[in-house]
């Protein structure tokens, strides 16, 4: 599969701003955990990456006609956000599990400095080609 490199450095993007709002997310359940009545929450934007990045399997989208529009990486991506079923709810009606959380919150910082340290080196492969790669002048 071949994607090009504003395809990449636009995944990249899209990947950073949806482990931001994952971190929110986490952030808050955390928050929540001694409130009574709060449902942990999720999100579900691993399915929308891949479908972004044209990596799940299915034939993407062209556009054939005036109006038909492909989605791109650097275009929105707008993942669903749900009461995490996997809770176990507590004598309160509360479903966080601090740990668990604390594991999610761990995972996607990590995830996150990935795709920052990728997004850097491909931004500056992109400094290197502009500022090096012109050849003989």
């Amino acid at each position: 599969m071949d994607i090009g490199f504003d395809s990449v450095i636009g995944g990249l993007n899209t990947s950073l701003n949806l482990r931001q709002l994952n971190q929110n997310v986490i952030s808050s359940n955390i928050a929540n955990a001694d409130t009574p009545g709060y449902k942990a929450k999720a999100v579900e934007f691993e399915t929308a990456l891949r479908e972004v990045l044209g990596t799940d399997q299915q034939v993407a989208p062209s556009e054939t006609q005036q109006g038909h529009r492909a989605h791109r990486p650097t275009d929105p991506v707008q993942p669903e956000i749900y009461d995490d079923p996997n809770g176990v709810e507590s004598l309160d009606g509360n479903t966080v599990d601090r740990s668990a959380e604390m594991v999610k919150l761990a995972q996607n910082q990590l995830l996150y400095d990935a795709s920052a340290e990728m997004l850097k080196r491909k931004l500056g492969m992109l400094k290197y080609a502009i500022s090096e790669g012109g050849g003989n002048r």
